[in-house]
């Protein structure tokens, strides 16, 4: 950020938000029309060192980053509305807290500041020449077309099998450990289903790489099995180590649940009862299925790049921009050499997979 910008950041007069999600809003208007608001909005993002995650014709949306020992993390997301020369301007809290000690307020006065700089540095012709330059962009119009594409790998068929029985394997070897550690009283609520959640979208991805199978649908509902069996698993292999390693008479596994139910779940010497214990595999499934989902998604969308190089993506996506249709892009794609439908399939599914990557990006 410039010296300029920091200096006026100082001096910003803070407005404290308090909330389940903090944040702050505020409008001013603006003579700029809805052309040339969206890349003056972005040279302000730009300015500020704010990460742009998304733009439409209406709308730009950016994430403000900060480092903590080391580690760099988003803190606020800003979304900027232009509305007939109204511009809305709001930032909210992404992280767990509940009052933002005035920092949303800071953001929005920091980027109305900076827009109106900016603003101020282009005159009518460098406006004029601002939404030519927009309206090449948006258009593609200075996208060469390429003689050649690079080839296509051999098309490969999907196989959902692969990603299923491994997850089959990998229930039955998390439940196992899982069991373990519970026995040993070394369970910790909230860490352990974050680490089965990071092992399950660990092995997904390289057994979606090994299926080459993406069906979003599928393999969600596959997470959900994948989860569900996990937890049970547990639950059986405590059932049979208890009774192996002390002795007890065997008795039967929904008689072993039963008397789990009874006893209830104790935390620090309170016992919370069956509604503790039910509670606390509810939220075993939901922790760790949010967590994989949003891993599990990342994944899906990462793999969907990396099979088709950029130059394919870039040369479909330009046709679909002129106006053509699927069967148009497929017959211009044939002719560089990409003549397989599964290929084909596969770059479409790339150029979802970048809208995919964006709306990751945007969520809080």
């Amino acid at each position: 950020m410039e010296e300029s910008f920091k200096t006026y950041e100082k001096t910003i007069k803070k407005k404290h938000s308090f909330g389940w999600t903090p944040q702050f809003e505020d409008e001013f208007r603006t003579n700029l029309n809805e052309k040339v608001f969206i890349p003056i909005a972005e040279k302000t993002f730009e300015k500020l060192n704010w990460d742009l995650v998304f733009k439409d014709d209406k709308n730009v949306e950016a994430k403000r980053k900060e480092s903590a020992f080391g580690i760099e993390k988003w803190t606020e997301a800003i979304t900027v509305n232009y509305n007939h020369g109204k511009i809305s301007v709001r930032s909210e809290s992404l992280g767990n807290e509940m009052w933002d000690n005035g920092r949303n307020s800071k953001r929005v006065n920091l980027f109305i500041h900076t827009f109106k700089e900016t603003e101020k540095s282009f005159d009518r012709e460098s406006l004029e020449k601002l939404e030519i330059e927009v309206d090449k962009k948006n258009n593609w119009d200075d996208y060469g077309i390429p003689e050649n594409l690079p080839k296509p790998n051999e098309p490969k068929k999907s196989n959902f099998v692969i990603p299923l029985v491994g997850g089959i394997i990998l229930s039955v070897v998390l439940a196992f450990i899982l069991a373990k550690v519970s026995i040993k009283g070394l369970y910790i609520i909230g860490l352990f289903e974050f680490i089965v959640a990071m092992a399950i979208a660990f092995s997904l991805k390289y057994l979606i790489k090994f299926s080459n199978f993406t069906e979003f649908k599928k393999l969600q509902f596959l997470l959900i099995g994948i989860i569900i069996l996990t937890y049970v698993l547990n639950q059986y292999f405590q059932y049979e180590i208890i009774l192996r390693e002390n002795n007890y008479e065997r008795i039967g596994f929904f008689e072993f649940i039963k008397l789990r139910l009874e006893t209830g779940l104790t935390i620090k010497k309170l016992n919370t009862g069956w509604i503790g214990l039910l509670i606390s595999w509810g939220l075993q499934f939901v922790i760790t299925y949010y967590v994989a989902l949003l891993r599990l998604i990342s994944n899906i969308t990462s793999f969907q790049l990396e099979r088709v190089p950029m130059e394919v993506v870039d040369f479909a996506f330009y046709y679909f921009v002129k106006g053509k249709t699927e069967e148009e892009v497929r017959q211009e794609l044939s002719k560089k050499g990409w003549t397989e439908k599964q290929n084909q399939d596969e770059v479409f599914e790339a150029i979802a997979g970048l809208q995919g990557a964006t709306e990751i990006n945007r969520m809080k």
